[in-house]
């Protein structure tokens, strides 16, 4: 399962020497389900990361950005033809 965006979010709040229990309840979640986003094994919902970005001070498009890579990747993991599809996604999204 993809996660640069737990790591990034890990990385950010370890920055700013918060703690998940600082964190968490901004979200309205407790502290395990931010360590489960923050590990991979638990996704955060879209609407959530334009709070976590001002909770940590940081860009929303940079998480969303990564949030969204996550999700393509956790969506065509293990497919053999992946790459094929990213770069038929990727020429497609240059022609619009």
């Amino acid at each position: 399962m993809a996660n640069q965006f737990g790591e990034r979010i890990r990385q950010l709040r370890e920055k700013q020497e918060l703690f998940l229990r600082q964190v968490a309840p901004s979200l309205d979640m407790d502290t395990a389900q931010l360590s489960k986003i923050e590990k991979g094994i638990r996704q955060i919902k879209k609407e959530q990361i334009a709070i976590l970005a001002e909770v940590l001070e940081t860009n929303k498009e940079e998480l969303l950005t990564l949030w969204l890579a996550d999700q393509v990747s956790n969506l065509i993991e293990g497919e053999p033809m992946a790459d094929e599809v990213l770069k038929t996604v990727s020429k497609n999204r240059k022609n619009n």
